[in-house]
């Protein structure tokens, strides 16, 4: 057996801020080597931050990675952490093209660089418009040990370049990770990683991005497993953390270690330390983090994202229209978790048709989350579009809303906020919402999160509340009261719309599952309402293109991962 003591950095980068990024690479290594470790590892593209979608088309932006990358070598050295060997991911370019790229920096240089060989091409991932494929492998022997590595993507295809290391011969894999959250996604990578640890026949150490990155959220997650797929470590969730614990590790014995061509990889190998420690006392064991409940995951996803997007883009503070209804209340109450109540400002806009309830539950949101509020009658500027141009019915209905969404942009631009479209995934999915009124924006927290889990999260937010002995920030008239836009008498959203709970199984199999107006009929719909739901859907295309960016959490979201044409015949049924 021989000792390692492994740090895994599960850290929240910038896309384009190499500056920034490589401090933090520097501040983490920093706290390893303070730890005692010998090998740091960082997640995919740390130093340029992911995903960086044409900056990689520009040669600027990959020299200057490049030589970022050279400069971090040297920094690390000179801050005393010289001996830990460190695994950076960045963007590289070569005659080939622009790579995603990691290399091992180690006493003030870069020792090893190796390329992504699988390039994601599915749901969010775009890497083949972007990067070439690398085929070699480079295994460092670190204090006796024989280390390789494998980038994100190359652990989720089957075989590759894990199968090459397992080929290979070595003592541990590590891989750096960028992969986006979506419901549910912990419960597959365990499964995973413990297969492609069997498959390389050696501990797997997965360490991932954690932060908001525009629709995209990382949640960390970071895993280590033993050669056998058994669970050895694993990070909490949405939070920067640092994993560091003693491994032991066999050693090889006899068994012979390959270099030269497998398959279709060129395997280099190149020793650092060549002799095995002498024991030493465990000071970090092993452990293991408790996986999220999936309302916690899902509000922590949502939190995470609405704070990383407000600060990373430059803003202070939020406003939104706050309804007394239950989208606005779940999104002021993520506003106050995500950046504190001193920085949301919540305005009430009531038309001639708002009720009583609608501005007491507003009022009572405010008070139980101590954000700003203000109330905004909008009445007057509805009657001053409407008398002029004599606009009726529906012209009635959205001029209320784009009054309201007129008021957001000039407070915003008074005074600063990035204003918040509380629209929900139903909502987008059959074009509920108004464009340019409560559609306007620039983030859209639960643009991803389907009506009937909004309620499921207003519920558990309150419990949780509870739990603590805190004031739960929902009023729970906004969660019990029948769902209404208020923009004509007795509104109620059931006027035009199925049951949300019927309604989202509908969209969920249309959107996310791609089934079509027969498979849906076959699963019971009933033929009239499937014929209705598909037509709003397909009909509100142009509206989705134009919505704010929002938090993906589920497997498909609207935006980078659904691509429909706007112009499109094509009708189901």
């Amino acid at each position: 057996m021989a000792q390692l003591r492994l740090a895994l950095a599960q850290v929240n980068a910038t896309v384009g801020d190499l500056a920034g990024n490589a401090s933090l690479i520097v501040d983490w290594t920093r706290k390893a080597a303070e730890a005692g470790a010998h090998v740091a590892v960082f997640p995919e593209m740390v130093l340029t931050g992911y995903p960086v979608e044409d900056l990689a088309l520009r040669a600027s932006f990959a020299e200057a990675s490049k030589r970022c990358l050279a400069e971090l070598a040297v920094r690390l050295a000179d801050a005393g952490c010289g001996e830990v060997v460190c695994y950076v991911s960045y963007l590289d370019r070569d005659e080939v093209g622009a790579r995603d790229a990691a290399a091992a920096l180690y006493r003030g240089e870069v020792v090893a660089t190796q390329f992504k060989h699988h390039l994601p091409n599915y749901g969010v991932f775009d890497e083949r418009r972007y990067f070439k494929p690398g085929e070699s492998l480079d295994i460092l022997r670190v204090h006796g040990l024989e280390v390789g590595m494998v980038i994100c993507e190359d652990i989720w295809q089957d075989g590759g370049p894990i199968a090459a290391l397992g080929q290979a011969g070595v003592d541990l894999v590590v891989a750096p990770n960028a992969s986006p959250y979506e419901r549910n996604k912990d419960d597959v990578r365990l499964p995973l990683v413990a297969r492609r640890a069997r498959e390389a026949g050696a501990p797997l150490a997965y360490v991932n991005m954690v932060g908001g990155q525009d629709e995209l959220v990382f949640d960390g997650d970071s895993l280590v497993v033993g050669a056998d797929g058994g669970l050895i470590a694993r990070s909490p969730q949405f939070v920067e953390h640092l994993m560091v614990l003693d491994l032991d590790l066999d050693l090889p014995g006899g068994a012979a270690r390959t270099s030269g061509a497998i398959g279709e990889f060129t395997v280099r190998r190149r020793v650092l330390s060549g002799e095995v420690l002498p024991a030493y006392p465990v000071g970090y064991p092993a452990s293991v983090a408790e996986p999220l409940s999936d309302e916690a995951e899902v509000w922590s996803a949502l939190v995470t994202c609405l704070r990383d997007y407000t600060h990373k883009n430059g803003f202070r503070s939020v406003v939104l229209g706050l309804s007394g209804g239950i989208d606005s209340a779940v999104v002021a109450a993520l506003a106050v978790d995500a950046l504190g109540p001193d920085a949301v400002y919540g305005v009430s806009l009531p038309s001639v048709y708002s009720s009583s309830h609608s501005r007491s539950d507003a009022e009572e949101l405010a008070t139980r989350t101590g954000l700003h509020y203000s109330v905004v009658p909008i009445a007057d500027m509805v009657a001053a579009f409407v008398g002029p141009l004599g606009l009726t019915g529906l012209a009635e209905e959205n001029v209320q809303a784009r009054c309201r969404g007129v008021t957001l942009m000039g407070l915003s631009n008074q005074h600063g906020h990035l204003v918040l479209a509380t629209g929900n995934k139903t909502e987008l999915a059959v074009g509920y919402s108004t464009i340019y009124g409560d559609a306007v924006g620039g983030f859209a927290p639960i643009k991803d999160v389907p009506k009937t889990l909004v309620w499921e999260l207003a519920r558990w937010r309150n419990a949780e509340a509870d739990k603590r002995g805190e004031t739960p920030p929902i009023p729970e008239s906004s969660i019990s009261k029948p769902p209404s836009a208020e923009l004509r008498p007795g509104q109620l959203d059931t006027d035009s719309l199925p049951d949300y709970a019927l309604l989202d199984r509908i969209v969920d199999d249309y959107v996310e599952g791609d089934r079509g107006y027969h498979d849906l009929i076959a699963a019971g719909y009933e033929p009239e309402l499937v014929q209705q739901v598909l037509r709003m859907v397909d009909r509100a295309e142009f509206k989705r293109r134009q919505y704010p960016p929002g938090t993906k959490v589920t497997w498909k979201a609207f935006g980078r991962d659904r691509r429909l044409p706007i112009t499109n015949k094509w009708r189901e049924g």
